[in-house]
């Protein structure tokens, strides 16, 4: 978030948080209408951008615990999304995987979005774009170490729904 350090004002933390709260509140509803849990729905844009992932890559990178990725992965399972396959590498291991033909149900969830951030960043000069993209990869990972900075720091609570 824009601070005093990087020249960022009042003004800019307003809009910045403004952004986030919309993308925030983006995954949310396109979970709902995929009928998945906020968690269900960050696993399956994990597997589906990595082809596939063992239920250990899925718990590291979701911050689940191992029992708690197993019911994940069962209810992305019943839901048509994801499926178990064997490791071709190592027979003792599964790999998570998405099902191609459900795909196209989060497209339809997510086509809004495109258009919409499609209609905007057409507003935009390719240097422009360039400046815009080049942020999104130096944030991306920013969000995901101060992700594991607030889990380290944060007592483990165990709720419903988490997982």
């Amino acid at each position: 978030m824009p601070d005093s350090r990087s020249g960022g004002g009042d003004e800019e933390r307003v809009i910045f948080r403004q952004y986030l709260d919309a993308v925030g509140l983006h995954g949310l509803a396109g979970a709902e209408a995929a009928g998945l849990q906020s968690s269900e729905w960050y696993a399956l844009s994990l597997i589906t951008q990595e082809g596939s992932l063992t239920s250990g890559e899925l718990a590291t990178r979701t911050g689940l615990t191992t029992g708690a990725t197993t019911r994940l992965i069962d209810r992305l399972e019943r839901a048509g999304y994801a499926r178990r396959t064997p490791d071709p590498t190592d027979r003792r291991r599964v790999r998570v995987e998405p099902v191609p033909d459900a795909l196209a149900r989060v497209e339809e969830v997510v086509g809004p979005a495109r258009r919409r951030l499609g209609e905007v960043l057409a507003h935009y000069t390719p240097d422009q774009r360039a400046l815009i993209f080049d942020y999104f990869t130096r944030a991306a990972p920013a969000f995901r170490a101060a992700t594991e900075e607030i889990r380290a720091a944060a007592p483990r609570r165990r709720t419903r729904g988490t997982g």
